[in-house]
């Protein structure tokens, strides 16, 4: 496992720049993949979709090259923050079975993401996906909480 790449799942949000960051610390200097999955249409899309004046088609190629944008970006931190890195972008939905299938795919050491922290109602209306990803990648991962009040950031 140790030549095995480190999988970051990377959105650009503050709790993936976070993990990152703990990751580094962590893993030390290393392979890693840095993926970010996109929808193939958001829900916003999906009624504008409705449209004969709005092809499908095309929300997705944006959709996807979107997230190759922010996987590049998420490549370059990790890259300073001492990882070998290279990006990884596409389509996934749901979201935590791209995780998983990307993870199987390149036999990843871990996977590594932040977390929004929700809990009770909210995450059982929003969903988790690093729950998700926990329950069903068969490898360890690592998930990078928010930080508490008062306590020093990563």
């Amino acid at each position: 496992m140790d030549d095995a790449p480190v999988l970051i799942c990377y959105d650009a949000s503050e709790g993936a720049r976070r993990a990152i960051d703990a990751a580094a610390r962590l893993l030390g200097p290393r392979r890693a993949v840095v993926l970010d999955l996109g929808p193939a249409i958001t829900a916003t899309e999906s009624l504008a979709a409705l449209s004969p004046v709005v092809p499908g088609a095309e929300m997705e190629e944006v959709n996807a090259a979107d997230a190759s944008t922010r996987a590049l970006d998420g490549a370059e931190r990790a890259r300073r923050a001492g990882f070998h890195a290279e990006a990884r972008g596409g389509i996934g939905e749901p979201t935590w079975e791209g995780i998983v299938d990307v993870a199987d795919e390149l036999d990843a050491a871990v996977i590594v993401m932040g977390s929004r922290g929700q809990t009770g109602a909210r995450e059982l209306l929003d969903g988790s996906v690093s729950h998700q990803v926990a329950e069903h990648a068969g490898r360890p991962v690592l998930i990078v909480p928010p930080p508490h009040a008062g306590h020093r950031t990563v």
